[in-house]
């Protein structure tokens, strides 16, 4: 499961950079038509989140020794590393997978991109690159 939960971060990683770039190419582009590249981009990384999501929460819900071992000891909210892993990561990524959803909801069913769109698809990046477990993921630790 921790592989699988490490591939997919590599799989949203890519899928990030070339929506992020597809959504840049589209805002700044003459028309502000919302291109193929964009949808698809967007519909990608929203599978790729949820995706991750499941094997995150399935992990931390039901395999995790150290979520269990803080929740019963009470330092999960006391314990800033342990509030950042088990808190604030899953929540933030949640979120950002949810708007992730919306914003492929609105690119599939409409023409021109708004920049409300734009606005929200930053957060979501914003979300994920804060709660993104940079040290676990080229760091090595487990």
């Amino acid at each position: 499961m921790l592989n699988a939960h490490r591939g997919f971060a590599y799989l949203i990683l890519l899928s990030s950079a070339i929506f992020i770039i597809a959504l840049f190419m589209t805002m700044f582009g003459y028309s502000g038509r919302i291109t193929k590249l964009l949808r698809k981009s967007t519909l990608f990384t929203m599978i790729f989140f949820h995706t991750q999501a499941l094997i995150g929460l399935i992990m931390l819900f039901f395999f995790s020794p150290g979520f269990k071992a803080a929740k019963e000891a009470g330092t999960l909210m006391k314990d800033a590393v342990s509030r950042n892993t088990y808190v604030e990561h899953p929540t933030a990524m949640v979120i950002a997978a949810v708007l992730l959803t919306i914003l492929n909801k609105r690119f599939k069913t409409n023409d021109k991109i708004q920049m409300s769109w734009v606005i929200m698809a930053v957060i979501a990046l914003a979300l994920m690159l804060w709660a993104f477990q940079w040290h676990r993921l080229f760091g090595g630790a487990a």
